[in-house]
């Protein structure tokens, strides 16, 4: 993405954050000076830790959140509500977990504070998402025509596609349920490959093609890029994500269809956070110019 972006004539400054020499202490320490006098912020993760953290020193006058992820409907509703950002997975956890939580609170909520237009500086909301500003802020529908234009039109294959989620990594879908779905959509739907999310672990994907036979394929680039430059199936099949709403608007007029599988509630995990239920089915009960798949009975766990 940086390559990208230094191709459409943008310096780029790549800040290691996490990982061999870098660390959230010294992405701060280097990054706060020039977040402190910048007039303009584009925040691409309004629930990350080290962006709130990055938040505190800024005094931007205008500030603008640039995501098409599915969090940015819950950060909307969230900031709408005036309630503290937090994932819509996440759970309470643990007596530690919640002290932690306590502590960075403050922080947190200075985040949600510069997130809410007050006092002249302005928030835009920059997103392809299906979402309804807070009052003051700006929305800016992200249609994705630079990417239409910069890209394709995409070669389309005879079979099907299949995009992953990282819904069990994250605790929310039991893995023996999500692998006899993918089973099943690929037998049914006559899928050929499988677009791994990536945060899939290499375990979970290496079983995945074991029992199903499916070619995984691991982008290098976000997955609309990808399709636009092609080959790409003439069927996208995915679960509840970000690319039932995105991959229409980048995919229109290729003749590409965009096919959703709802989430049974029976495939949840005992531990799933009691909004997983209503957010997945809201993700994908407001996808545009999409195919609803029936939505078949789970198989038995195990």
């Amino acid at each position: 993405m940086a390559g990208l972006a230094r191709g459409e004539g943008h310096a780029v400054h790549w800040q290691e954050a996490r990982g061999g020499s870098g660390s959230p202490a010294g992405a701060l320490a280097a990054l706060a000076t020039a977040v402190r006098r910048a007039e303009r912020i584009l925040v691409g993760d309004p629930f990350s830790r080290l962006l709130q953290l990055l938040l505190v020193p800024a005094r931007a006058a205008e500030l603008v959140v640039v995501d098409d992820g599915t969090a940015t409907m819950e950060f909307v509703a969230q900031l709408g509500r005036g309630e503290r950002l937090r994932r819509w997975h996440r759970t309470g956890g643990g007596p530690a977990a919640r002290a932690r939580e306590l502590a960075y609170a403050p922080v947190s909520g200075t985040a949600r504070r510069r997130l809410t237009p007050r006092g002249g500086r302005a928030v835009e909301l920059f997103t392809s998402m299906p979402v309804t500003p807070p009052p003051g802020a700006r929305l800016r529908v992200n249609d994705f025509a630079w990417t239409r234009a910069r890209f394709g039109p995409p070669r389309l294959t005879k079979g099907t596609d299949l995009v992953g989620t990282s819904l069990v990594e994250t605790g929310v879908v039991d893995p023996f349920r999500y692998l006899d779905a993918v089973r099943a959509l690929a037998r049914e739907h006559g899928v050929t490959r499988y677009f791994a999310h990536r945060r899939e672990s290499p375990e979970k994907l290496r079983a995945l093609s074991e029992a199903t036979g499916l070619e995984i394929v691991r982008p290098d680039l976000p997955l609309e890029l990808i399709a636009q430059r092609g080959p790409i199936g003439r069927t996208i099949v995915s679960f509840p994500s970000t690319v039932v709403h995105t991959l229409p608007y980048a995919l229109t007029g290729t003749g590409v269809t965009v096919a959703v599988c709802d989430i049974d509630p029976a495939w949840l995990t005992a531990t799933a956070s009691p909004r997983a239920r209503g957010f997945l089915a809201g993700v994908a009960g407001t996808a545009r110019d999409v195919r609803r798949l029936p939505l078949r009975a789970a198989p038995a766990a195990g």
